[in-house]
């Protein structure tokens, strides 16, 4: 008996790693075709720019044709709003079972209007996209093969997984990253799924670009201890802005509405007209910015003109992410902590604080902590920048800074950005006792509401059934006077319509002060 456990234990983990490869590879093509198009494009724009610099009255009809693509991709966000945005939140909406959509028409429609929108120089990043277009593409898949409920929710995992890594080649940090930030969900059929599928568009997208890290940055040497103080400063720096950049975006869509007279699908009209000035003035500047940060690792610009490019991105970016164009902010973050590091590093050094062969060093660390601050994801920042400048000396600066901004932004009150925007788009779901069953699997946090608690204690969501504690290796069946202890991963059976409303509740009760729930 316990060998046909063992074996049939065995083949569901093969299962997910066979699906894995499959979703990885598919996802895998269709985002480097994402990626590879939209880089064409940039690279297009950019010398179509220098040559409008030579022939201004050609800007005429070119800005009647942007406006043309903007309409486009504006009656697209009308038919299917769920391609508008980043496209993180989207996905992490449905593994939580709060939204869904028809897979096809968002999956061509975010394809083409990325390219269009992305490639055309506004401040959007690809990997928002590149995680829903994985996700969709899993979708596809899953409703290919009559999958539902939880073998469903592993493919969009292991499809977001695998868009994340064909858009940045770092298969590790992006399988984190829907695990600590997308999913929630560290189980190991999720984990294994979302890494094969990562590592295999991985190898894909190797195949499309080469093996050269996307921010492959030069350095002299490594930042001795002695100036570790600097970090806490630039640490604390980054918080702040990074508190400031949640604010002003979580709320850019409602200023968007109150100061434009147009239709609400039109607005994207604005920012393919504000490219236009900047492709011309700063055309080095125009898209998501990793050109930007490789070349300013290089070269670094003096402090004056470093502020400038800091705050035309802020602005922008903001601009054009407000305006609900398919495009995300993973890319603009980063960029935006390699110009605050680059400022950061030229400050120090003008201050005579730091020797200037470091200012690359700093461009680095700040992009981690950046990231760390604005997504409260310190673990993904920390390898994704160590994936994508492809060195492992820089681990414990960058855990210094990123711990450091995290705590800033933590200390004001932020949330993680992609959990609040899928906040804005869903509202408080309502109970469903009808239908098919799912399950759900929640996890206990320290100090929450769940931990140190009996069952019979806590006040379980209408339609919900506690069939199982994970505690560790071991599955504990509940009892009424079974203890929660933080750690733990509850199992939870309900209905397939009635998982929002389940996840939503527990996470009430798992955010509550554990004296407030008595």
């Amino acid at each position: 008996m316990k060998r046909q456990h063992r074996t049939q234990h065995d083949l569901t983990r093969l299962n997910a790693i066979f699906f894995g490869s499959v979703v990885g590879l598919l996802a895998g093509v269709v985002v480097s075709t994402f990626r590879l198009a939209i880089e064409h494009l940039l690279k297009f724009m950019q010398g179509l720019y220098g040559w409008f610099g030579q022939n201004p009255w050609w800007l005429i009809p070119w800005a009647i044709l942007l406006v043309a693509v903007a309409a486009l991709i504006g009656h697209w966000t009308k038919e299917s709003p769920m391609i508008k945005g980043s496209g993180i939140p989207q996905i992490e909406g449905q593994l939580a079972g709060e939204m869904d959509y028809a897979w096809w028409p968002v999956l061509w429609k975010k394809f083409v209007s990325g390219i269009l929108g992305i490639g055309s120089g506004l401040f959007l990043g690809r990997e928002g996209p590149s995680i829903q277009l994985g996700g969709t593409v899993a979708q596809g898949v899953a409703e290919g093969l009559h999958l539902k409920g939880s073998q469903r929710r592993l493919l969009i995992a292991g499809g977001a997984a695998a868009g994340l890594s064909a858009a940045f080649n770092a298969p590790i940090a992006s399988t984190l990253f829907i695990l600590e930030e997308v999913y929630h969900n560290f189980s190991t059929l999720v984990w294994l799924t979302s890494l094969t599928s990562a590592v295999v568009a991985n190898f894909v997208s190797n195949e499309f670009f080469g093996l050269t890290p996307v921010l492959h940055i030069n350095y002299q040497q490594t930042l001795p201890l002695r100036y570790y103080w600097l970090l806490l400063i630039l640490g604390v720096g980054l918080g702040l802005l990074g508190y400031v950049y949640q604010w002003v975006t979580l709320r850019g869509g409602s200023w968007y509405a109150k100061l434009t007279w147009l239709p609400q699908h039109l607005d994207g009209i604005i920012p393919f007209l504000l490219v236009i000035p900047i492709g011309l003035l700063w055309p080095v500047a125009l898209g998501g910015g990793n050109q930007m940060i490789v070349l300013f690792a290089k070269h670094t610009p003096l402090l004056m003109p470093l502020i400038g490019y800091f705050i035309l991105r802020f602005c922008f970016s903001t601009i054009s992410y407000s305006s609900g164009l398919p495009g995300g902010i993973f890319l603009p973050i980063l960029t935006l902590g390699a110009l605050l590091g680059a400022i950061g590093a030229r400050s120090f050094v003008l201050a005579g604080w730091l020797p200037k062969i470091y200012v690359a060093n700093l461009i680095i660390y700040a992009m981690a902590g950046y990231f760390a601050g604005i997504s409260k994801a310190p673990f993904t920042a920390i390898l994704l920048i160590t994936e994508m400048v492809g060195t492992l000396h820089h681990l414990m600066p960058l855990a210094v800074v990123a711990i450091v901004a995290y705590i800033t932004v933590d200390v004001l009150g932020g949330a993680p950005i992609y959990e609040a925007m899928l906040q804005q788009m869903v509202a408080p779901a309502e109970a469903k006792t009808a239908g098919p069953t799912d399950r759900i699997e929640f996890a206990v946090s320290e100090g929450s509401g769940l931990a140190g608690r009996q069952v019979r204690d806590l006040v379980w969501p209408k339609g919900s059934l506690l069939v199982s504690v994970q505690r560790g290796e071991r599955s504990v069946i509940p009892r009424g006077d079974t203890i929660l202890r933080a750690g733990d991963t509850l199992l939870i059976f309900t209905y397939q319509r009635n998982r929002a409303f389940v996840r939503q509740q527990l996470t009430q009760l798992n955010d509550s002060h554990p004296h407030l729930a008595d």
